[in-house]
């Protein structure tokens, strides 16, 4: 299976189909979901970053470059996604998957906060192949 899926989040059950849609797009590498509360990514985001706050997502990308080593982890906080879907008024599967979507191209190497609009535009890319609302970048560039 290409998705790991680690669900510490009792009740919430991800997109799966769409998940495994999207990631089969983009890479033949596993990758590993873990879907977390705000205490704990704010936990991860304090060990690894050294910011003491939750955030929405976050994505480790896997050390090892072997076709069959995992691509890496993203980590994906349930209530920040509870709170955009409603905020913005589309439905939790959609901001789950935008946010994912996130996670995942950073494993991949991509980076909005270094490049030339690279991630953005494959974010739009994917955003309007799986039928998605506008994303986090997209969003604070509109």
């Amino acid at each position: 299976m290409k998705l790991d899926i680690h669900n510490e989040v009792e009740g919430f059950i991800p997109p799966i189909q769409k998940l495994n849609q999207i990631i089969s797009s983009l890479t033949k590498r596993p990758v590993e979901l873990v879907i977390t509360d705000a205490d704990s990514i704010q936990a991860v985001n304090l060990q690894t970053r050294g910011i003491n706050k939750a955030t929405d997502v976050l994505s480790f990308p896997f050390i090892g470059k072997g076709k069959k080593s995992p691509l890496g982890s993203v980590m994906i906080n349930v209530k920040a996604v509870e709170q955009k879907a409603s905020e913005l008024g589309h439905t939790q599967d959609e901001e789950f998957c935008l946010l994912f979507i996130h996670g995942v191209l950073h494993l991949l190497g991509y980076d909005h906060e270094v490049d030339n609009g690279e991630m953005r535009a494959k974010e739009k890319a994917l955003i309007e192949q799986f039928h998605l609302p506008k994303s986090l970048i997209v969003r604070t560039e509109s």
